[in-house]
């Protein structure tokens, strides 16, 4: 069974995965992921420990790299 990370450490290891799986930078990468949280994409994870596992972390980081590029809300835009 995989291990349960607590809500930081599965954020840096979705992190850590997008840089490893897909060669983007670090500052790439934790871009993807603030957005997706500022766009409520972990909040079941924050909420359902459960959910935070290597092999769904590595299911969220395809998921986020993928639609990185999707236009974002107005309210996320600088």
């Amino acid at each position: 069974m995989d291990k349960i990370m607590n809500y930081e450490e599965y954020l840096d290891e979705v992190t850590t995965l997008i840089t490893e799986m897909y060669d983007a930078s670090d500052k790439a990468a934790i871009k993807y992921v603030m957005r997706a949280q500022a766009s409520n994409f972990f909040t079941l994870h924050d909420e359902t420990p459960s959910m935070r596992t290597q092999e769904q972390a590595m299911q969220d980081a395809k998921t986020i790299y993928e639609q990185r590029n999707k236009p974002q809300p107005e309210i996320f835009r600088k």
